[in-house]
């Protein structure tokens, strides 16, 4: 099922859209009434705070900060009121403001912190998000949340968080891939401050590239959002980090047996309110395994743990008085795998860009911008595989425009990426991909969020370009809740998807470290041998499900999904042929590509209980993929039946400076495609006159049917103690105990077809880690 597009129907499409947009913004401008609107500060390091609810006593209104610390309350009565808020652990702000003579104030709201007290856990929002925003299969991760798990080698990371959310299948402790619902890692969207990250996970599965200290939020949907995300089918992960300290000059040191890293920020220009502020920061972490494993962890393999990572990060910020904001950040993330049996992996991302936001004071606009450039490669070099290789790297810009209509919103925007994709690839059969392609995609979306009563309904659309194959995608999509009482919630979202990116890699390899990026050719054909209609890969998305509040403290989310991948482009494994008319046998034997369409459905369930000192995080997913070619109906090998997730977390002892952490893992088992038997591969290089009686051939293998096995189940236990320390008011340290696979189970990492030797995931491996904060 799809939609195709001529010009002329996305010429009337483009033409409502652009209506539709211009006649809401005239609505809005002409009828927000009296407005009161500002950033929330941090008053001491100008940070600005998200998810603070800000009320105007009295009158029952109020609102919710968003990601970058701006609420705004509008169609207000004239009058004089008490603008209000009292974040956790700050002093509260009262303010009068005088709406009487303004139709418009710009009230910023400066909190101070009070007296150094440890964190608490907060995994659930201000209740006003709950009443006034959809958000369904969306999760808020913060700092204190990635805290909250054993910290494997004693440092938490965001890769291991983001293992335990539902929906989310990983490959476990190496591989640094993450699967959710469904979609391939090619089909999840992972953005930084608006810039594309291409690869976001390291090669030990363990660490993201993202340095935990650097996080100020970080938002994931795992199905059902709106138009404003676009270029992926199956999730989006939007990354935000901190800007750097614009009071004091400080930072974070920490080593253990994994890595080391250093954070350092402070300011330029120290912060006030009259004059803003800016500041600097600064991140590296270098991981050194290589020289550690064979002193702490011997045990692991005779090629201890080969895993190198370098991570490099750094941010410049700006703030006006007014609340308007610009940043300049860059990176390069690394890393460098040499397996048992000569496979090595080498691949390098790095990038730079900027981002604004601009509060006009004569404007209810909330302006976002953002340009950036970011390019990834990777190499993978075996000696019983042929070498592959991909790049992918452009530029991306974009504006987003935001009205705060009472407790709604309208948001729209315009996007535009431009990028090249290398790509070098070898199939079973050694039949030789090269593709090189430089696409444009171009695109433009509007979100209303429209809250009636009880009802909460998040129409969008997207219009989707994509240039280079001359293919429009227009894409509708719905959310919807309904409060059905105080305590319980029902939620539903459905959608069309699109992109123009996938991957090609091997699904005989047991396990995949490469993987890189291809773009539709500009000739496809399906498997039949006729041209493709549409060269997109597109996906049809339906989620239901309720959240109840079970008591104050006990909340229950469960959503089941079903997403239709009406198509999807991978590389030929049949391929046998070169595309010749010459030759005769049938396409689907000569086709550099083949076409896929494919089912996932599941349901999920998060049970949370947060009363400090207890935190409890319990989550099970079912789930089931399969893919259909025309030839063969398969599973992929990232298809996970079963996976459950339970994280404890305690706190003791005086002003709760101990902290016990615990987190059992269990994953049902992978599919693979099983070895059937060894066989002499003469390469007849020679031709006809090759005399194979005196040649030597190569080791040929000959594959059982395509993922026909399964892998054995995944469980493991991990469990950490840390003692946290407030030496003054800024330094702070934290000594961190950590066990992981505490009893030592052998979970299956690959079998290594050629040696006939299978490779494990990483064993019982204890560690401690030094934090010092300053």
């Amino acid at each position: 099922m799809g939609f195709s597009f001529t010009q002329q129907t996305f010429r009337r499409s483009a033409a409502f859209f652009l209506f539709l947009l211009f006649s809401l913004s005239a609505h809005y401008a002409s009828a927000q009434n009296h407005e009161v609107r500002g950033t929330i500060y941090d008053k001491e390091t100008g940070a600005a705070m998200i998810y603070v609810h800000v009320t105007l006593r009295g009158t029952g209104l109020g609102a919710t900060s968003d990601e970058n610390g701006i609420y705004s309350i509008s169609k207000v009565p004239a009058g004089k009121y008490e603008l209000y808020c009292y974040p956790l652990g700050y002093d509260s702000f009262v303010v009068t403001v005088d709406l009487t003579k303004e139709k418009k104030i710009t009230q910023n709201i400066y909190v101070l912190k009070k007296d150094i007290s440890l964190n608490e856990v907060q995994i659930v929002k201000e209740r006003g998000q709950k009443e006034t925003r959809v958000e369904i299969s969306k999760i808020s991760v913060s700092l204190e949340q990635i805290q909250s798990l054993p910290s494997v080698g004693g440092e938490p990371d965001l890769a291991q968080y983001l293992q335990i959310l539902p929906g989310v299948v990983s490959t476990g402790d190496q591989g640094g891939q993450l699967y959710i619902r469904g979609g391939s890692q090619v089909q999840n969207k992972v953005l930084m401050d608006g810039m594309t990250i291409y690869n976001p996970f390291h090669s030990i599965g363990l660490f993201s590239v993202f340095d935990p200290d650097i996080i100020k939020n970080v938002n994931v949907y795992t199905g059902g959002f709106d138009a404003s995300y676009g270029g992926r089918v199956s999730s989006v992960m939007d990354v935000s980090t901190k800007d750097g300290d614009q009071g004091r000059f400080g930072g974070v040191v920490s080593v253990s047996p994994f890595a080391a890293k250093l954070e350092i920020e402070g300011p330029i220009q120290k912060f006030s309110e009259e004059h803003g502020g800016s500041s600097f920061l600064l991140s590296a972490r270098n991981s050194y395994l290589t020289e550690t494993a064979p002193i702490f962890y011997n045990y692991a393999g005779t090629n201890g743990l080969p895993y190198d990572f370098l991570d490099l990060y750094g941010k410049l910020t700006f703030n006006a008085p007014g609340g308007s904001k610009f940043n300049i950040f860059g990176f390069n993330f690394s890393d460098n795998v040499r397996l048992p049996g000569g496979a090595s992996y080498n691949w390098d991302s790095y990038g730079a860009g900027a981002k604004f936001i601009l509060l006009p004071p004569s404007s209810s606009t909330v302006i976002e911008g953002h340009f950036d450039y970011s390019n990834y490669d990777i190499k993978q070099t075996d000696q019983d595989v042929n070498t592959r290789e991909s790049s992918i790297g452009g530029f991306q810009g974009g504006l987003d425009f935001t009205y705060y209509p009472g407790k709604d919103m309208l948001k729209y925007g315009f996007e535009i990426d431009g990028y090249q994709t290398d790509y070098t690839y070898y199939s079973v059969s050694n039949r030789q991909l090269d593709e090189k392609s430089y696409p444009t995609d171009l695109s433009a979306y509007v979100v209303y969020n429209k809250v009636i009563n009880r009802l909460i309904l998040d129409p969008s659309m997207r219009l989707q370009y994509y240039a280079s194959l001359n293919d429009f995608s227009f894409e509708p999509r719905m959310g919807a809740k309904f409060l059905i009482t105080d305590k319980l919630r029902f939620k539903a979202a459905g959608g069309l998807y699109s992109q123009n990116l996938f991957s090609a890699q091997s699904d005989r390899d047991v396990v995949n470290l490469f993987y890189g990026f291809l773009t539709a050719p500009d000739e496809l054909k399906t498997n039949e041998g006729v041209d493709a209609t549409s060269k997109i890969e597109k996906s049809w998305d339906a989620i239901a499900g309720f959240e109840i509040d079970l008591s104050k403290h006990i909340t229950l989310n469960i959503e089941g999904y079903y997403k239709d991948f009406t198509q999807l482009i991978n590389t030929n494994p049949y391929k046998l042929f070169d595309d010749d008319p010459s030759i005769m046998q049938a396409p689907i034997y000569k086709n550099d590509y083949i076409l896929e369409s494919a089912r996932a459905y599941g349901i999920d369930f998060l049970l949370t209980y947060d009363l400090n000192p207890f935190y409890l995080w319990i989550t099970y997913s079912y789930s089931k993929v399969t893919h259909n070619d025309s030839i063969q109906t398969y599973s992929p090998n990232w298809d996970r039946t079963n996976n459950l997730n339970i994280l404890a977390t305690y706190r003791f002892g005086k002003k709760h400076g101990w902290e016990f952490s615990a987190r059992f893992a269990y994953g049902s088992g992978f599919p693979f495609t099983q070895t059937q038997g060894y066989y002499e591969n003469y390469p007849f290089q020679g031709g006809i006159n090759t005399n194979y009686t005196k040649a030597n051939g190569n080791l040929g293998i000959q594959y059982g049917p395509l993922d026909g096995g399964r892998l054995s189940d995944y469980n493991r236990l991990d469990v950490s103690l840390k003692r946290t320390m407030i030496l003054k008011k800024h330094n702070i340290l934290k000594i961190t105990a950590a066990v992981t696979n505490v009893y030592d189970r052998a979970n299956v990492f690959y079998f290594d077809r050629v040696n006939y030797v299978r490779v494990n995931q990483l064993p019982i491996m204890p560690s401690i880690a030094v934090n010092y904060s300053f």
